[in-house]
């Protein structure tokens, strides 16, 4: 199936977009959050995807979208209940992913204690670079990552300070979200999120890996 649909082009059929929060420490104290002893988890739709070439678009209801830069591992088959050990085996590929937030409606819903769905699953809520074949990725937790905001440094940190690990988050998720080949698990972001705004530019990377550029605009509904 993966030759027919083409994994390197997962966002045009993959399901579930499987988010992980508050997996690295700084991010969680800049957000004058608690660490938890489990992961937090949240999903977009699949029409969150936004490849590259598309722009984000910044939904009417926010005054506060920030950028949220994280690793994505994509599924290579059907994952359900797997071990810790045995987790990377079921693993194709990454790519690095934005997790668009609407700050301000975020902040409202957690007062309010509701899903914060509106705030991280609207469309275009999940950028996406090209696909990163595993065989590319020798220890994905010993990855840089980076974001730039027109051309400014915002985000900078290293897949080997996570909390949870890889395989401890595939495990997790997969006893309670069966997970299938082309799936996404986006699996938290380093400190330094921020405000952008319409017509900004975003540049993010993995250092020696991958690199992506998108544009902020407004929806035209």
């Amino acid at each position: 199936m993966a030759a027919s649909r083409q994994l390197s082009r997962f966002w045009e059929w993959g399901k579930n977009i499987v988010c992980v929060g508050r997996n690295y420490a700084d991010h969680v104290k800049e957000m004058q959050s608690a660490v938890l002893s489990e992961p937090v988890l949240f999903l977009k739709p699949s029409t969150a995807y936004a490849p590259e070439g598309s722009p984000i678009l910044m939904p009417a209801y926010t005054q506060n979208l920030h950028h949220e830069l994280e690793l994505g591992v994509v599924m290579g088959k059907r994952c359900c209940g797997v071990p810790e050990a045995g987790a990377m085996d079921y693993v194709a590929g990454y790519a690095l992913c934005l997790d668009m937030t609407a700050r301000d409606v975020q902040n409202e819903c957690k007062k309010k204690g509701l899903p914060w769905t509106l705030a991280k699953s609207f469309t275009t809520s999940c950028p996406v670079s090209a696909f990163i074949p595993k065989e590319k990725v020798p220890d994905p937790h010993n990855l840089k990552l980076w974001l730039k905001v027109n051309g400014e440094l915002r985000q900078e940190g290293e897949t080997s300070t996570m909390i949870f690990t890889i395989p401890y988050i595939i495990s997790y998720v997969s006893r309670i979200i069966a997970l299938e080949e082309g799936d996404i698990i986006l699996t938290g972001t380093p400190k330094g999120v921020g405000p952008v705004k319409v017509n900004d530019e975003i540049q993010a990377g993995i250092h020696g890996v991958v690199s992506m550029k998108f544009k902020v605009e407004k929806p035209e509904y």
